[in-house]
């Protein structure tokens, strides 16, 4: 019983019906934000929830007794039950911003699309890597706050009066919004030369720096499919093996009938 459970839960049949529930309930999800669709259909829209909810939840239940211990060793599979588990809780009074949050079911599509698990598995790998990044980037910013703060902060005290400020102002020099005719060219008409901090900055950062965030996240995910590309030949594999053997073993007891057959023929010959 067990296995046959086991089975059903991870055939594709079944995968395919929680993608559609997902999808069909991110939309139910996204016509509750909308008061003309509330007014139309808003009791039809909060059932279609419930019921999603209450199949998403005996869908974990079934879970849990096909795997039993082995459904909580399984990170994907706490990630479901963890979705899961804030839908149910009360969404009234203190929990109201509860609510919110079971938009968070549609984020179930990344355990059970395979492509997906390969990518965000990827981006987790990348994670240590990118701490010394991040430690790089930091200083770079540092550096550049106390310098701006002394430089620019008693002409421009909104954007370099402080080394928080400077942070945020870098920051949206950065990411190269608004950068040059919001921030920088007012700072130049008092300050000519300031572009040339300005300038080595933004090559530091948004062209030197994001680019080994980039680097880092593209090789671990190549990490990820090489293994991933590993363990489907490893599985291979080992099938070939198994049937090989059963072909060996085949092969033996052909051999051995027909010796068992050819005794009889040797003794009406003697």
């Amino acid at each position: 019983m067990r296995e046959r459970l086991k089975e059903l839960v991870q055939s594709r049949r079944w995968e395919a019906t929680i993608i559609s529930l997902i999808v069909v309930n991110a939309v139910t999800l996204g016509f509750e934000t909308s008061t003309q669709a509330m007014a139309a259909a808003g009791p039809v829209l909060v059932l279609l929830d419930r019921l999603v909810l209450a199949i998403f939840t005996a869908e974990i239940a079934l879970r849990i007794y096909a795997h039993r211990l082995a459904f909580f060793r399984d990170p994907w599979s706490l990630f479901d039950f963890a979705v899961v588990a804030v839908a149910l809780m009360p969404a009234s009074g203190a929990f109201s911003v509860l609510r919110a949050l079971r938009i968070l079911r549609v984020l179930r599509l990344i355990s059970v699309v395979p492509s997906l698990r390969r990518v965000v598995g990827g981006l987790v790998a990348a994670l240590p890597g990118m701490g010394s990044i991040v430690l790089l980037l930091s200083l770079v910013f540092y550096v550049f706050a106390v310098m701006t703060t002394k430089l620019y902060g008693a002409s421009f005290p909104d954007w370099f009066g402080t080394i928080g400020r400077s942070l945020y102002t870098l920051f949206q020099i950065m990411t190269l919004e608004s950068w040059s005719m919001g921030i920088v060219r007012p700072v130049m008409e008092v300050y000519p030369l300031s572009w040339l901090l300005f300038v080595p900055f933004i090559l530091c950062t948004a062209f030197t720096v994001l680019n080994l965030f980039i680097g880092v996240i593209v090789s671990a995910m190549q990490q990820e499919h090489e293994h991933t590309a590993e363990a489907d030949r490893q599985a291979i594999h080992d099938e070939t093996g198994l049937v090989l053997g059963e072909v060996k073993a085949l092969r033996a007891e052909v051999r051995a009938l027909r010796s068992e057959l050819a005794r009889p023929v040797a003794g009406q010959g003697d």
